[in-house]
């Protein structure tokens, strides 16, 4: 079983103990994630790890930003703030963000990593910083910043 997967049962485990259903009901979420994945992942004989698990959460991270906002432009915003309840329990399995300068210091790593020279290298910078850095940095925000720097 990998870290991440045991971490996240056990806190499962205490959240039930504690009686916490907020958090135990966004930490059910996560699992029943993991466990799609697992099954879709079956077929091809293989089993979700961690750097699926960190793709995972991002991905309910980034659908909860979404609906957050959606529920404050409504003027939602008990179900904003749900959502963003949420989004602190999923952040807590995710590792830190990375700065600003830490994030371009990794792009500028990558392009010299791959040798990277014009945009149709994309794909090769956007796969080593996916191997890297997931969970760590909003992908959306850093493809232009890639795009940019090969232009």
């Amino acid at each position: 079983m990998s870290d991440m997967r045991t971490r996240i049962t056990d806190s499962l485990k205490e959240a039930m103990k504690a009686k916490d259903a907020e958090r135990l009901g966004t930490l059910r979420l996560i699992n029943a994630a993991i466990k799609d994945q697992d099954i879709a992942l079956r077929v091809e004989g293989k089993s979700v790890g961690d750097p699926e698990i960190l793709a995972i959460l991002g991905k309910m991270v980034k659908q909860r930003q979404e609906s957050a906002r959606a529920y404050e432009e409504g003027g939602r915003l008990e179900l904003a703030e749900r959502e963003q309840a949420e989004i602190k329990v999923i952040e807590d399995y995710l590792p830190a963000q990375l700065s600003d300068a830490e994030t371009e210091a990794a792009v500028d790593a990558a392009i010299a990593e791959t040798g990277a020279e014009s945009i149709r290298d994309m794909g090769r910078v956007m796969g080593v910083l996916k191997g890297k850095y997931t969970g760590q940095m909003d992908f959306g925000a850093v493809g232009p910043m890639v795009k940019a720097r090969l232009g």
